[in-house]
């Protein structure tokens, strides 16, 4: 015995809906061999393009985003025009339906976030803004950490996880304008390292590792480094080979280095 499903979307039936789904009657009819098959198909997925954009424009968040859902939902109702089965006794729209809302659904997961975040960690925010309203209906107040984590049957560290996350869901442009007067931009007031403390620090512990030197070794590390003179420059004038200058800076510098990373 068939069973037939109604369409989800609780809508009045027009002529348009009618038409649609006789098409996709004598689509499903025709043998995949046939040559009238790939035509029929177009039309097909021409017919419902309404009803997929319909479901486009529920989901529609902000007016850029539009045009990309309709594209996605136009994929959702291609998938479903392939995959649906007349003989199970369920009506087109019904099997469409949710093959269109699970392919935007997937566009949010996978192609919203402006730093992908995995899987878990965005089914894990979706579940704390559920939690979230539920718990604020029987606590009386906001949720706090530790009632999320148990209400979700998961530890404190997770459900941070899941907050921080929102930050990479929808990137703040640093050519943002802060709400004052300044004319200044979000990328104006963010701290940046300042190398000026790498400075200090080692001006502080380098004079300490070239008392470790000899005499011809902070002599050398001198006429390369502070008076910029090439290696053949400086074996000139010590009266040694390239050769044996490169030798004498690569240990130097050895040790420079094994007394600095001692000093930290």
């Amino acid at each position: 015995m068939r069973t037939t499903t109604s369409a989800p979307t609780g809508s009045h039936r027009t002529d348009e809906d009618e038409r649609a789904d006789r098409l996709m009657l004598a689509f499903c009819a025709l043998p995949p061999s046939h040559p009238d098959r790939r035509s029929l198909r177009e039309q097909v997925i021409e017919a419902w393009l309404p009803m997929a954009y319909r479901l486009a424009r529920r989901y529609a968040r902000q007016g850029d985003m539009v045009d990309d859902l309709r594209q996605t939902a136009t994929i959702g109702l291609i998938k479903a025009v392939d995959r649906f089965d007349a003989g199970r006794g369920v009506e087109f729209v019904g099997f469409a339906f949710p093959t269109i809302t699970g392919e935007i659904k997937r566009y949010f997961r996978d192609r919203t976030w402006s730093v992908r975040a995995p899987r878990r960690v965005q089914e894990t925010r979706l579940a704390i803004g559920r939690a979230r309203v539920e718990l604020g209906q029987t606590l009386g107040r906001s949720p706090t950490v530790a009632d999320l984590a148990g209400h979700l049957n998961t530890s404190e560290e997770e459900v941070l996880e899941g907050l921080e996350s929102s930050y990479a869901y929808r990137a703040v442009s640093l050519s943002t304008p802060i709400h004052d007067d300044s004319g200044f931009e979000l990328g104006d007031i963010l701290g940046a390292q300042d190398h000026g403390y790498d400075l200090v620090e080692l001006n502080v512990a380098l004079p300490p590792a070239m008392a470790r030197l000899t005499d011809r070794e902070r002599r050398i590390i001198a006429m390369r480094f502070y008076g910029n003179q090439t290696q053949a420059a400086i074996a000139e004038q010590i009266g040694v080979s390239q050769m044996h200058i490169s030798r004498i800076l690569s240990g130097a510098l050895l040790k420079l280095r094994e007394q600095l990373v001692e000093t930290e």
